[in-house]
């Protein structure tokens, strides 16, 4: 294909994804990339807990709520980057710092309490059960957190246009969202990988136990 029919197509394509970040439809697209991005850190966990404690099969509907939880953190971030832009407008390194402070300091404790709730919540937990599982493993998420987001939240508030900071933040945390997808569940991939070796040294075959360990509630 010529230079000339490539910019031509580059410019299609350009058209195509452009109305998804104009004012009318910029809410859905930060709320499903969200979702999307969530199930894809979620997707790529579960690949490394196969590989590693050798779970037999693949827990979509985990993958699922991760998507929906997901859906209810896009708004969130959405409506606050909004509010940040317009409460203090502007690129200066002065303004920079105090938006990831105050990035850090409200809005990442606010994205964790949603996640785990929101998790919780689908997985059937009450809301007692939630917060307990929030207090229990938020230091961990907000120790992480700070050694992640404010490097790359200079960088989303110093060069990009505000229309991008969700869609920024959200590619990002492919990564991150396979770190949260691991907080989340990893008493639940430990224990499968405990009741796949007990099966091994007793003869009974994987994933013929009388309940799945995956899915079981977390204590």
């Amino acid at each position: 294909m010529s230079a000339p029919q490539n910019r031509k197509l580059f410019i299609r394509l350009i058209g195509y994804w452009k109305p998804l970040f104009s004012s009318r439809y910029l809410l859905l697209t930060n709320t499903v990339s969200c979702g999307g991005l969530m199930a894809t850190g979620d997707i790529i966990q579960q690949t490394r807990e196969i590989r590693r404690d050798s779970i037999p099969r693949r827990e979509w509907p985990r993958t699922g709520r991760m998507f929906l939880t997901g859906c209810l953190i896009g708004p969130f971030g959405h409506f606050w980057y909004k509010a940040l832009d317009s409460r203090f407008p502007g690129r200066g390194m002065a303004l920079v710092l105090k938006k990831v402070l105050l990035d850090q300091l409200i809005a990442s404790p606010i994205f964790g309490f949603i996640y785990f709730y929101g998790m919780g919540t689908l997985e059937g937990h009450s809301a007692v059960d939630c917060l307990k599982e929030f207090r229990s493993k938020f230091w961990e998420f907000y120790k992480m957190d700070w050694t992640v987001w404010p490097a790359a939240q200079m960088v989303n508030f110093y060069f990009l246009s505000p229309k991008y900071r969700v869609l920024y933040v959200n590619v990002l945390t492919v990564g991150w969202d396979t770190f949260l997808s691991y907080l989340k569940h990893q008493a639940h991939a430990e224990k499968a990988g405990e009741i796949e070796e007990t099966d091994s040294a007793s003869g009974q075959r994987p994933g013929m136990e009388s309940s799945d360990p995956c899915i079981e509630d977390e204590q």
